[in-house]
């Protein structure tokens, strides 16, 4: 009889070892190395097709049959945009976010509104026990017969549960905390995520379920593990925003049933994620128009154009290095539109501590706000307020130029909708637009060069 392989894994940092140690050589943390018994895998024949139905021939692409999709429809609109539609049977969506964003909230609010309408539901939970689950479920207000959880860390139970109840829609939560017996690696590596990923997806698509996985993300934000992960899943949905604000947004990164230009928007509440139908509505409720530093712009997120405030303050430094502070749009387009607003403009910038926030906890890398911004920052340096009916869309150059931006009719729309009477646009933006193609209501002024813009935004 072969003797069993010893392996040593560190309980802090996940590193494995052949041999014990004191203190474990990739975190440093003292006595943290436990001593686990790996099991050999079995031999199992690999399989190359989702089906036992013979040998595998090509077929002519008029040949292959047109059927149908029949997706399983939300309630959640925003959730139900972002799919394309709704859930496709069969299909493997991966979602990922920071921790305490509202992966969870989202999903189980999901799985009861398909245990609901549909079927039994089965939530997987390999990170939390069944009663913290149903800790949850009960805040929320959840309580369904046909909503079962399987608090669950091994793969091989968790297909043999799928197999056995054959539910309707089926939630790992997450992938990096399960394991697959047949794989000597220990949780949480990059061979166990695709292996135990694979087995799931290649159940899902024998038995037409729905997977839907939870994905751990990285300092930087993008989804751990190997990048192999998001390329086997059909739909890739990354939940976005600030823990500390109420809003968040779910992006899609990938989706082979629809369309990647889709945003769903929701409100934090006491009850889960609340869906928010007319976002530009609520992030100007608080707006105070009058107010030195505040501009308006019209980003796109996906397809939906938002308008979102931009607040800037400009104020005299202390130090001899001025600070440059960015809440919400990216540090580098910061410094570049304070640098062009000190050449090429002419305000001198250089003894002035600036702070840019977008209001909401939206975080915006769209270019289009970039002449929001540098009129904000105009205006809390001059300390005139913008007016407060105008709605500013554009791009800003390194020589003071303005550029012109996308969807610039929708964006138009969404800003004459909410009552705003004039937007302030890039001249070239207006090349070959005919009057049919701006909406009543509103006034555009074109602008040439930055000098020009904040010139009609802010009163010198």
């Amino acid at each position: 009889m072969a003797k069993p392989k010893i392996q040593y894994v560190c309980s802090e940092c996940g590193s494995s070892q052949s041999k014990w140690m004191g203190k474990c050589p990739d975190c440093g943390e003292w006595n943290t190395l436990q001593e686990f018994v790996v099991r050999a895998p079995e031999k199992t024949r690999g399989a190359t097709a989702l089906s036992n139905a013979g040998p595998i021939r090509p077929v002519a692409l008029p040949d292959i049959p047109k059927e149908s999709m029949v997706r399983l429809p939300l309630k959640i609109a925003e959730l139900n945009r972002v799919l394309g539609g709704g859930i496709v049977p069969g299909g493997c969506v991966l979602v990922g976010g920071e921790p305490g964003i509202g992966k969870s909230t989202i999903l189980i609010q999901m799985a009861a509104e398909i245990a609901m309408a549909v079927g039994p539901v089965l939530y997987v939970s390999a990170e939390e026990s069944a009663h913290q689950v149903g800790r949850r479920a009960a805040r929320l207000g959840i309580q369904h017969d046909k909503l079962f959880v399987l608090a669950e860390i091994e793969v091989e139970g968790i297909v043999e549960q799928i197999e056995q109840m054959k539910p309707s829609l089926v939630i790992v939560d997450s992938v990096q905390a399960i394991y697959s017996a047949n794989s000597t690696s220990a949780a949480g590596t990059v061979s166990q995520v695709r292996d135990c990923a694979a087995t799931l997806l290649r159940t899902g698509k024998q038995h037409n379920i729905p997977i839907f996985l939870v994905g751990h993300v990285t300092k930087e934000g993008s989804i751990a593990g190997p990048k192999v992960l998001e390329h086997m899943v059909d739909v890739v949905l990354q939940l976005e925003g600030e823990r500390f604000h109420a809003y968040r947004l779910i992006r899609s990164i990938k989706n082979r049933f629809g369309s990647t230009n889709e945003v769903g928007i929701f409100e934090m509440g006491e009850k889960g994620m609340v869906e928010v139908r007319n976002p530009s509505e609520m992030f100007l409720a608080e707006r105070l128009p009058n107010a030195a530093g505040s501009a308006i712009a019209v980003s796109l997120e996906g397809t939906r154009p938002l308008l979102v405030e931009v607040q800037a303050l400009s104020s005299h430094t202390s130090f001899s290095q001025p600070r440059r502070t960015a809440n919400g749009v990216d540090m580098t387009r910061l410094l570049l539109l304070s640098a062009v607003l000190t050449k090429r403009v002419g305000l001198n910038l250089s003894d002035q501590d600036i702070f840019v926030n977008i209001v909401g906890g939206m975080h915006i890398d769209e270019p289009a706000v970039d002449l929001a911004v540098a009129a904000a920052i105009a205006s809390s340096y001059r300390n005139k307020p913008v007016a407060a009916d105008l709605a500013i869309i554009g791009e800003v150059g390194l020589s003071g130029e303005l550029r012109s931006v996308g969807q610039l009719p929708r964006r138009l729309n969404e800003a004459a909708k909410l009552g705003f009477t004039r937007a302030l646009v890039p001249r070239s933006a207006l090349k070959g637009k005919t009057e049919e193609s701006v909406p009543k209501g509103i006034e555009v002024i074109g602008a040439r060069t930055l000098w020009d813009a904040l010139e009609t935004a802010v009163a010198t």
